[in-house]
């Protein structure tokens, strides 16, 4: 049916307007599932230098021969901490972190489907991305909490210079910080229900989905009843065909001259984490308020990580898979190293490329020309819990 140029103008920029655009599909690059989950990662197999936290992130052998990763009989990944081990005072307690073998680059699109997220005092779980070389590769946090939260906090890492917009027009987060280099990174609070800890199992778990593109970085949640039918009928074959279906994502990082993001983040490799206290969950700032009554002591070592481990029952992932895609500008590579990046500060995690079409965009206003930029080059990743 042939428009007019006047109509099809304004049916492009309703469409673009809207913050969708059905253009390509993403193709699936990689399926972490079942018996093969966790066959393409590297296990950390040191203590935990990053953050500080009192644990021992053991090697693949130790975390297969004491059930600390493994798949479950629902073919779930489990990834969690010792739980039955009698810890001595001043000693750690064993728990995983784990890198992908592949990194990702801008055109990517990961979805992680998740039943079960560890929780409870002390416990500091996360799920982000990060480039070889931190902070200047950039790193993108999905999921993170500690203790007894009940909210997600999503944020970017990067080298000065990038900073987030105050008030997305298409994000239905809840913005904190926005300088994206200092400790915590440019925040954003989730805003719906059940996004974390005992509310997220609660509900079933749920999904969460980041977009990787030259023209922002894009990140949504989805408890377990809201899970849109474009991923909830997905399968380990198939394609996202659009993401018409998904609303305003939870947080969105758009580029432009306050953050070029392609020029602030490499290519990403996904990490999954557990460690105990730290420079975030054990900082008495954060733990007292939620724990201090827990134990006697009101301090986040001594009371939770020595005995018997009882009080770790809860501090587990089950992941049903995570889901790599790429609208085609860019393929997965090997990653140089398993345990690059360094972390560091009192923040959750205080530690391009561009080409064809994408789903998803966030439209801004060029500041010199006043026309909407549409750059859809991207990478857009899902997770799923």
């Amino acid at each position: 049916m042939y428009l007019g140029p006047l109509c099809a103008f304004s049916l492009f920029f309703s469409t673009i307007s809207s913050g969708f655009l059905s253009v390509n599909a993403f193709n699936l690059v990689k399926d972490y599932s079942g018996n093969s989950f966790f066959d393409e990662w590297d296990f950390y197999g040191s203590w935990d230098s990053l953050t500080n936290g009192d644990v021992n992130w053991v090697d693949r052998t130790n975390a297969t021969n004491k059930q600390l990763a493994y798949v479950n009989s629902a073919g779930n990944a489990i990834l969690k901490v010792d739980n039955t081990t009698n810890v001595p005072w001043n000693e750690k307690r064993d728990t995983v972190r784990i890198e992908s073998q592949k990194e990702y680059g801008v055109g990517s699109l990961w979805i992680a489907d998740i039943v079960h997220m560890p929780f409870g005092c002390s416990v500091w779980p996360a799920l982000w991305t990060k480039g070889q070389n931190w902070p200047d590769d950039g790193e993108i946090d999905i999921i993170e909490g500690i203790n007894l939260a009940s909210t997600n906090q999503m944020a970017l890492h990067t080298k000065p210079g990038c900073m987030h917009v105050s008030a997305p027009a298409d994000q239905r987060g809840k913005s904190g910080q926005l300088d994206c280099s200092v400790d915590a990174g440019c925040t954003v609070m989730e805003t719906a229900p059940n996004s974390i800890g005992a509310g997220f199992n609660g509900a079933g778990g749920g999904v969460y989905a980041t977009q990787f593109d030259a023209s922002g970085i894009f990140i949504w949640f989805w408890s377990r009843p809201n899970i849109p039918k474009s991923i909830s009928e997905s399968t380990s074959t198939s394609a996202i065909a659009n993401l018409n279906d998904w609303g305003p994502p939870a947080a969105s990082y758009p580029s432009g001259s306050n953050c070029d993001i392609p020029s602030y983040f490499s290519e990403q490799s996904i990490v999954i984490t557990i460690t105990l206290c730290g420079t975030w969950a054990g900082n008495p700032q954060f733990y007292t308020p939620q724990c201090g009554s827990v134990g006697p002591t009101g301090k986040c070592y001594d009371d939770n990580v020595p005995g018997n481990g009882s009080n770790y029952d809860n501090a587990y992932f089950e992941i049903k898979y995570v889901r790599a895609y790429t609208d085609g500008t860019a393929s997965p590579s090997s990653s140089g190293s398993s345990s690059t990046g360094t972390k560091t500060g009192s923040g959750p995690n205080a530690t391009g490329n561009s080409g064809s079409s994408n789903v998803y965009k966030s439209g801004f206003v060029a500041p010199l020309v006043g026309t909407t930029i549409v750059s859809l080059a991207g990478l857009a990743i899902i997770f799923m819990f």
